[in-house]
């Protein structure tokens, strides 16, 4: 773990309890006079506190010092994603967030199934705990579109990842890029692209969703 999130970090004292109390008392095994790195994850800081005093619910900290250290990705990449099994967003979501993903507006396509309600508040917690793992400073943000139409609208800049055999996708790529879910898009959905806005890979596999947003952000990020 990088650091820890704490809504309240950068106040001068600061009382663990609960959830993080638990983590950090019996999993890491702190102690008093021991150091913590803290975010809220608004400001770009890391704040330094020390242990000074804790029981077996509660702990006392005391910031000593606060740094400006953004550790983000070096591009800043978008992507709309036709709305899946939330189940299979959940699984590579932690993955989008390490490698810098900056924003995911989840779209409902032609072929989505309108049953799938991703839980931002679940994906929220997911992004919380990959961030005190990967070190990101900055949250990804998360947001809804009723349809691709409309995501195009917003986004008039935005890609297609589409099956495209002369623009390969490349690190040099679009900051921002849209992945269709299971069945790919529909045919009315594609012509709301112009055909050198419609990039593909250069492979004759067919990747499922989850493994083409992972191999997007991947090719455009790292």
């Amino acid at each position: 773990m990088q650091y820890l999130y704490n809504e309240s970090a950068g106040t001068p004292q600061l009382i663990l309890e609960g959830d993080d109390h638990r983590y950090i008392f019996r999993v890491r095994r702190h102690k008093t006079d021991d150091t913590l790195y803290l975010r809220n994850l608004k400001d770009g800081l890391l704040y330094r506190y020390r242990i000074v005093s804790m029981d077996k619910r509660t702990a006392l900290l005391v910031l000593e010092e606060s740094t400006a250290l953004e550790v983000k990705a070096r591009r800043v990449l978008h992507i709309g994603w036709c709305v899946i099994d939330p189940k299979n967003i959940e699984k590579v979501l932690p993955s989008l967030n390490e490698m810098g993903v900056a924003k995911i507006t989840f779209i409902y396509c032609r072929r989505s199934q309108k049953s799938f309600k991703p839980d931002f508040k679940r994906l929220e917690k997911i992004l919380l705990n990959s961030s005190q793992q990967s070190g990101r400073s900055v949250m990804m943000q998360l947001e809804m579109a009723e349809n691709l139409k409309e995501f195009k609208e917003q986004y008039p800049q935005s890609k297609m990842l589409h099956f495209s055999e002369n623009n390969f996708i490349g690190n040099s790529g679009p900051g921002t890029i849209v992945i269709g879910c299971e069945g790919g898009f529909h045919e009315e959905e594609a012509a709301l692209f112009d055909q050198d806005d419609i990039i593909g890979f250069d492979t004759p596999l067919i990747l499922k969703s989850e493994s083409a947003v992972c191999a997007a952000a991947s090719k455009l990020l790292l």
